[in-house]
Formats: C-alpha cells, sequence, structure tokens
C-alpha cells in the first residue's frame, strides 16, 4: 500500500499520526508541508483545509488524527 501523509511544523496531531504509524509498523511517505509548500495548492484543490492528511493509494483519505481509521492502514 503506497502512504502518504501530509504535515506541517508544530502541529501536535500530525506527531501524534506519524507516532501511531510508526508504532504499528505501517511505512509512509511524508511531505511536510512547510519544506514543501507545492503541495498545500494540491491540498486546498483537493478539499483539505488542515493536516494531517493521510491517502493510501489515492482511495483512502483521513484528516486529523484518527486512530480508529488508522488502524485500518495497519
Amino acid at each position: 500500500m503506497n502512504i502518504t501523509l501530509y504535515t506541517k511544523d508544530n502541529c501536535p496531531q500530525c506527531k501524534m499520526t506519524k507516532r501511531f504509524l510508526t508504532d504499528k509498523n505501517v511505512s509512509y511517505n511524508e511531505v511536510n508541508i512547510d519544506n514543501e509548500p507545492q503541495y498545500v495548492d494540491w491540498l486546498k484543490d483537493n478539499g483539505y483545509r488542515s493536516v494531517p492528511v493521510v491517502t493510501a493509494n489515492e482511495n483512502v483519505s483521513i484528516v486529523g488524527f484518527r486512530p480508529d481509521q488508522l488502524r485500518g492502514l495497519a
């Protein structure tokens, strides 16, 4: 499964999401929008207004720290 996690600096929910995925041994590609601002427009164009955003195979989208939904990726 190809998982991408969109984050930004100083984001407690982003840190909790990263910790959750790491603890469950789920590999993911992190895109920090503070370091890669070109992704901000993509997020906005797809209706996302906050991070973290987790996408999996472009079909699954999870917004915010949602352990109930993240378990489905483990």
